[in-house]
């Protein structure tokens, strides 16, 4: 399927401020130009820019503050791990990394993280819950709405304290991203596989809840595995 217009402006947005922040041009703490000056720099409109930015801050990329001074507008957020570098570098090395094996690597990552989750105390999931009601949003297109479900997988792991794992899928975050559109343009009924995704969401986050580790492992597992084979992506046994 092919991207429409203003996924592919918003995504131009998106690129340009990541690679921004990889080549260490904008760090945490500095702020980011002003809408319109992003709009007329990159030639998209507000409404890209505004789209770009809602997605970094779903990310925990940026932070935005409303209102007018020195504080409005939006921020590049400190990161408390402090790898923001290593995790976009390896956002661009996965761009080559064959789909079947980013496939097997997200089960193997969400699995353990759901888990893990499950056996914490109160663990902290706004951001997963904050990702997945922007999903809910009406006139969501399908390119926004997949954006948002890697997200929700993305701050899922990222809750799991565990470095290394969240860095691995905040790095593999646009080539996952890229293969679930791929899927979607195979996918007949959208709005009850959408729906279907949501569902599923919640009930992870459900699962976790409760405590019970075995359910959220075997949810997040028929979710990944179900789109993946509902889209007709390519068998990792042929890989």
């Amino acid at each position: 399927m092919t991207d429409s217009p203003p996924a592919r402006a918003w995504r131009v947005v998106l690129d340009r401020i990541e690679g921004d922040l990889l080549e260490g041009t904008l760090g945490p703490g500095d702020r980011l130009p002003p809408e319109r000056e992003l709009a007329t720099t990159l030639g998209v409109g507000r409404s890209s820019v505004r789209e770009a930015l809602r997605v970094l801050e779903v990310m925990g990329l940026i932070r935005t503050a409303t209102g007018s001074g020195p504080t409005a507008g939006a921020a590049v957020a400190a990161t408390p791990q402090g790898g923001l570098a290593q995790l976009l570098r390896l956002q661009v090395a996965a761009q080559g990394f064959p789909i079947p094996d980013v496939y097997e690597t997200r089960l193997l990552l969400e699995e353990w993280a759901v888990a893990h989750l499950a056996g914490v105390d109160s663990p902290d999931l706004a951001d997963a819950h904050t990702a997945l009601e922007a999903m809910d949003a009406d006139g969501l297109s399908v390119d926004d709405f997949l954006a948002l479900d890697a997200q929700f997988h993305v701050r899922l792991t990222e809750a799991s304290g565990n470095l290394v794992v969240s860095a691995t899928m905040a790095g593999l975050r646009d080539t996952i991203e890229s293969y679930i559109r791929e899927g979607a343009a195979r996918i007949p009924d959208w709005a009850a596989t959408g729906e279907r995704l949501r569902h599923e969401h919640a009930e992870i986050l459900r699962a976790i809840d409760a405590g019970d580790a075995e359910t959220a492992q075997r949810v997040v597992r028929a979710h990944i595995t179900g789109y993946y084979a509902d889209a007709g992506l390519p068998d990792p046994s042929d890989a």
